[in-house]
């Protein structure tokens, strides 16, 4: 078990930055004071002019395991999360098979136990037939993160428009529900209005076949559900300004119960950059033009918008080609999701306090992780030291995603990781990955 002080680093932490020490013992932090005696026999780590972030806990991510593994792994991509600072993952139910059954969803667990370096938990997958398993797991609030309801497109039979199957779910569920927001009959309609004309969709029309009123109407069904029902609400990857008028920021987070969540792709790219993009951005739901992007930092620095993730979906690269219908949507983010934040804090659109605010406290927070998500002693110590003196070139001789591309290369980020710590280990260090290490099973603190 490691012993160790970080020595003289900036904390960012619930809302301030303050020069400390950090005492970690074992897997937990055990003392933070101005300065620590070097009494313990540990490791010393000089943070001076550095600074230290609690672990990013990222609530969406597409591993691809078990059925995709030509795309990624849980191994590869929980790598090039600790190597981004990303220390907790939550990760979706549309592989291969689905994780629609509890023996289907343990496996996946069970992969994660063998081979994450980071922490994890994984979603229970829905369709419209498999009500019943769903709702067992009202018995494991504590073990699962959540429930995941594709109220929109997915792969297989994940699609769930069963009104009656909904409105079940909602009414009976005591876990928190997650939703993907798209009106599938929109989507289909603008689709069919191509081929009907003759038109050969490019990527630049992937936001007008996927437009504003698929999201916003498929989110207004959402949160008329959960407010007819008090279901506990988390909608995913909101990406539309129309949007944004179903969220409040007039309760604290811990008191809300319907929530959302804004992607770092949505953040930092608009529609425009399909020109130089093309399907290398396409993604559902579509990032679409740049009057959204504005909306959506606005939203998430009023608190709107709860929580950044990433939506990480990778797809082997010859998958990412023409024409429209036989191009994957989704794009490799999470190696660099927290640098893509820093640059924005480079540029003044964001506080570093924002940052940890919306990357780890309020996921926390969101799902009730048990004693993860800040710096504070007596919990666990998953922390990401950064360096905003460096800079980070994202290139494919650094990239880990088993894909081998991101749509960020050639970005040169204003910061480096130096070091992330899951569970006190030092899993990232020196550009290296520890892939030896394994991560823990996410615990929730739910009544």
């Amino acid at each position: 078990m490691d012993t160790i002080i970080i020595k003289n680093v900036h904390l960012v932490n619930e809302g301030t930055i303050t020069i400390k020490d950090v005492l970690i013992q074992g897997q937990r932090i055990s003392k933070i004071s101005e300065v620590i005696d070097n009494r313990y026999n540990a490791r010393e780590i000089d943070g001076s002019g550095k600074y230290l972030f609690p672990g990013v806990i990222d609530d969406q991510v597409h591993f691809r395991e078990p059925g995709l593994t030509h795309k990624a792994n849980i191994h590869t991509e929980s790598m090039a999360a600790v190597a981004g600072g990303t220390t907790s993952f939550m990760e979706m139910p549309n592989t291969k098979p689905p994780a629609l059954t509890h023996e289907l969803l343990e496996e996946k667990y069970t992969i994660a136990a063998n081979s994450s370096p980071a922490n994890y938990s994984f979603f229970m997958g829905t369709s419209n037939e498999n009500t019943d398993e769903v709702l067992r797991t009202n018995n494991r609030k504590n073990d699962v993160c959540g429930i995941k309801i594709f109220m929109g497109s997915s792969t297989g039979n994940m699609l769930v428009d069963n009104h009656l199957t909904l409105d079940k779910i909602f009414r009976e569920s005591e876990l928190l529900i997650a939703t993907h927001c798209e009106d599938e009959r929109i989507i289909k309609r603008k689709l069919q209005e191509y081929q009907d004309a003759g038109k050969e969709a490019q990527p630049q029309d992937h936001p007008i076949i996927r437009d504003v009123d698929a999201c916003f109407e498929s989110s207004l069904m959402a949160v008329q559900l959960a407010q007819r029902n008090n279901t506990r609400l988390h909608i995913l990857h909101i990406s539309t300004a129309k949007e944004l008028q179903l969220f409040t920021n007039m309760i604290p987070l811990k008191e809300k119960r319907i929530t959302s969540e804004v992607c770092v792709h949505h953040l930092h790219f608009t529609a425009d950059d399909y020109e130089r993009l093309g399907y290398k951005i396409k993604c559902n739901p579509a990032i679409k033009g740049p009057e959204n992007k504005k909306a959506l930092w606005e939203g998430l620095l009023d608190d709107r918008l709860d929580i950044i993730a990433t939506d990480h979906a990778p797809h082997a690269a010859e998958e990412k080609i023409g024409p429209y219908e036989k191009a994957y949507a989704g794009l490799p983010l999470v190696q660099h999701s927290l640098l893509l934040m820093l640059h924005y804090n480079k540029m003044g659109a964001i506080s570093l306090e924002k940052i940890a605010e919306k990357m780890a406290h309020a996921p926390a927070t969101c799902f009730q992780i048990r004693e993860r998500g800040f710096i504070r002693e007596g919990y666990y110590a998953d922390l990401v030291l950064v360096d905003l003196h460096s800079t980070t070139l994202a290139s494919k001789d650094t990239i880990l995603y088993k894909c081998g591309w991101s749509p960020l290369e050639g970005f040169n980020f204003p910061a480096q990781i130096v070091m992330t710590m899951v569970n006190g280990h030092p899993v990232y260090e020196n550009g290296r990955v520890d892939a030896s290490y394994r991560g823990m099973r996410l615990q929730f603190d739910r009544n």
